[in-house]
């Protein structure tokens, strides 16, 4: 009864949305505004939802391992998603909220089925011909928004644990271009690399 709960609790603003005629429902969630390397990435996801996947949830409060393995299961049933990065250099000419933004276009517009509208976790306005719903913490109340959360990390670790091989003195694969106390000691140790953002290191000048 608990799950069947949250289910519907996770349900509500697609449901509102389906109650205005909206039925090609996205989710867009964005993963990597804070890491001090790496891109910023954004996944859209357009879920069917009369079939939902238990236990998608915000993918900061998911163990990797089911993380790895729901990601999986979103990209086997989704209608449609798309994954899009924005890379360190493009941070910092624009700053991280107009590259996360851009990210979003990007990702909401190479769906290859248009939504009727798109929720976003926490950004309510975006340069795209489609209808935008802004909610904040949509990662943990939204099943769209959550699954969209998910795939972006999931891409993302991927990523900076590849990177990791590149640089290992980094330890990117632990964790993954935050500001963890032995990451902020290897950059001054070692200095940044092509991939941290020089944008967001200038406290280490202080």
């Amino acid at each position: 009864m608990a799950k069947e709960k949250e289910q519907i609790d996770k349900l509500k603003f697609e449901r509102e949305e389906e109650a205005k005629g909206h039925f090609l429902i996205a989710g867009v969630d964005e993963v990597g505004r804070g890491p001090l390397a790496g891109p910023v990435c954004v996944a859209c996801v357009m879920m069917p939802l009369d079939d939902i996947i238990e236990g998608v949830d915000d993918s900061k409060k998911i163990s990797e391992k089911k993380r790895e393995l729901l990601a999986e299961q979103i990209k086997e049933k989704a209608i449609c998603y798309t994954v899009e990065m924005v890379d360190e250099e493009t941070i910092d000419k624009i700053n991280i909220l107009e590259a996360t933004k851009l990210a979003m276009k990007r990702s909401i517009e190479k769906m290859t089925i248009k939504p009727d509208v798109v929720l976003v976790d926490a950004i309510s306005k975006l340069d795209v011909n489609t209808n935008i719903r802004g909610i904040i913490k949509g990662d943990a109340l939204s099943y769209s928004i959550g699954c969209a959360s998910i795939l972006a990390k999931v891409t993302r670790d991927r990523l900076m644990t590849e990177l990791a091989k590149e640089y290992p003195v980094y330890g990117f694969e632990k964790h993954k271009g935050y500001g963890t106390k032995a990451h902020i000691e290897a950059i001054k140790e070692h200095g940044p690399c092509v991939y941290h953002r020089l944008s967001f290191l200038k406290f280490l000048d202080k």
